[in-house]
């Protein structure tokens, strides 16, 4: 896509402020949560997270290849390839980059953290159609010694991270070649992208034309300066699975008639399933909200609760709990680069 400039922009879908929230950067958009529709977030606006300008990839020249010191051979696959070879699966999953709600951890702190300042947008749950990685990898013959898999992008950037063999091959990992029964979109990684069940968006390349599978745990910019927690007094932790956090589909500050309606959002717990959400207005008592599923881990599930609200300021707080009991704290602690931030947020609505 071009601006009226002629200059090739850094995204290539059209992201018009009626559907998207502009993180200032050039390169990285946020969904409105007052525009999704149902469970699956339309590809028009699901949230943009790139390092670099999206790449102009042909699938008529491009390749992935798998290699490294963890398989016996390297194995070349074109774009065909992929569509014949192997059959194809699909699973509804949830992305959320770990910088999710940044700005709102440094209102939090009274601290503007560095990186994108996401507000509650850079989420969304979409089906991908694809191939299981570990049928992609099996070809190149895995050996006893291999132990860390990591996808690299054909971005200016080269993004690209390590996980786990386990990871790898668990059968909810993909390579992603179609989004919401569509190709691939240039900016959600065409042609083809890696999807990482439960784990933080940066984990799921997009881009992919490369596949290493080592023999030793691999280092990269993204799991050892970036995308990991650092706290005062510790050494960095790479971030995996992100933890419980709600959202409610009302702008912020929201504005609402009198009278009685229903208030509806999402909750997600990474690799966890969603257990209960719970709402309170203003100082009154935590009531359970009714959840609408889908009970899964790796995906956000719906929730809503009847509301009959008085003329006037309100706050609007919601709470989710995970299977195993954890629920969304009251403060966020610090971490130095402003990750993982799921405090209970005091939503502001008036009703008038």
């Amino acid at each position: 896509m071009r601006t009226t400039s002629g200059i090739r922009a850094a995204v290539v879908k059209p992201t018009t402020a009626d559907l998207m929230e502009d993180a200032g950067t050039g390169l990285d958009y946020g969904t409105r949560p007052d525009r999704l529709p149902g469970l699956l977030t339309p590809t028009d606006r699901f949230f943009v997270r790139n390092h670099a300008p999206t790449p102009c990839l042909d699938a008529r020249t491009w390749a992935l290849r798998v290699e490294g010191g963890g398989v016996r051979r390297t194995v070349r696959y074109t774009y065909d390839d992929l569509w014949r070879r192997f059959p194809l699966v699909s699973v509804v999953r949830t992305l959320e980059c770990a910088g999710n709600r940044r700005a709102l951890l440094g209102a939090e702190h009274g601290h503007r953290f560095g990186g994108v300042q996401w507000g509650r947008g850079a989420i969304g749950t979409a089906e991908w159609t694809g191939i299981p990685l570990r049928d992609l990898l099996e070809p190149a013959g895995l050996t006893d010694a291999a132990v860390e898999v990591m996808p690299e992008g054909l971005d200016g950037a080269r993004g690209r991270r390590p996980m786990p063999l386990a990871k790898a091959l668990a059968s909810d990992t993909l390579l992603a070649l179609a989004m919401n029964g569509e190709i691939l979109p240039p900016d959600h990684g065409f042609p083809a992208r890696v999807i990482v069940s439960g784990w933080l968006g940066a984990a799921s390349i997009k881009w992919v034309g490369r596949i290493e599978v080592s023999d030793r745990p691999l280092r990269a910019p993204w799991n050892t300066e970036d995308y990991v927690i650092v706290a005062p007094g510790r050494e960095a932790v790479p971030i995996t699975s992100t933890p419980v956090a709600s959202l409610v589909e009302l702008p912020w500050p929201a504005r609402l008639s009198p009278g009685p309606q229903t208030i509806r959002g999402r909750a997600y717990a990474g690799e966890d399933r969603v257990a209960a959400v719970a709402y309170r207005i203003d100082d009154g008592p935590w009531l359970p909200a009714a959840l609408d599923g889908p009970d899964l881990p790796g995906v956000w599930t719906r929730w809503r609760f009847p509301w009959d609200p008085a003329p006037g300021a309100h706050v609007v707080r919601v709470r989710a709990t995970d299977e195993h009991g954890r629920s969304q704290p009251d403060a966020t602690p610090w971490n130095d680069l402003g990750y993982c931030h799921n405090s209970v947020l005091p939503h502001p609505v008036l009703v008038a």
